[in-house]
């Protein structure tokens, strides 16, 4: 079997996502790694999906920088210490530098609870409730330096009833990001995806 690709995860909440990776990650024919864990925020929740299931976790506070590039040059040095091959973005809510997205582009995997480029940006659930659309969804991008406008992978949709309050649809989204991630980390560490010139291209 070829060697897993060593995997960081990069979150700032709860880690649901990441508990999906890691979760599909067990399976010893899965093609990726959790190796490391990194939050921007001590008292994520994140960071103890991370230690109960013995994944290194790390955290690195925005605050202790002066500026992002400083910020991600120390995650970028905590990337490179444990040889980390692809990064993950799990509900990180911070934006890169440009020099960080351009050293890792090809190699760095976003996931945005909605269909893009619709409803980028933060509190999406409350912009899709207040546009009154009647279709949402996940979508699992490469990052580029544009805020949620890297080319995309793969989407999943799913329904917005009348009846939705912002949680009753983010738990229906939740669902389908679950799956959504793991599968398109999948296919980036087996090298069936690929980002050529701006545009993702399959090959199998």
């Amino acid at each position: 079997m070829t060697k897993r690709k060593r995997t960081a995860v990069l979150i700032s909440g709860r880690g649901s996502n990441l508990a999906a990776l890691i979760e599909a990650s067990r399976d010893p024919s899965y093609p990726a790694e959790i190796a490391l864990v990194i939050s921007n925020v001590e008292t994520a929740e994140g960071l103890k999906v991370a230690t109960a299931a013995g994944v290194p976790g790390k955290t690195i506070s925005h605050k202790a920088f002066s500026s992002r590039e400083d910020f991600d040059a120390a995650v970028d040095a905590a990337l490179m210490a444990a040889n980390i091959e692809i990064i993950c973005e799990a509900g990180f809510m911070r934006i890169h530098s440009d020099g960080f997205v351009r050293k890792w582009q090809g190699r760095m995997l976003n996931i945005h609870p909605s269909l893009l480029p619709a409803f980028k940006g933060i509190r999406v659930h409350q912009q899709v409730l207040d546009a009154g659309v009647r279709v949402s969804g996940c979508t699992v991008h490469f990052v580029v330096p544009e805020l949620d406008s890297g080319p995309i992978i793969a989407q999943a949709a799913v329904p917005v009833f009348p009846t939705d309050t912002v949680e009753t649809l983010q738990n229906r989204v939740l669902a389908e990001e679950h799956k959504l991630y793991p599968a398109a980390l999948k296919q980036l560490a087996e090298g069936r995806v690929v980002l050529r010139e701006g545009k993702v291209v399959f090959l199998g």
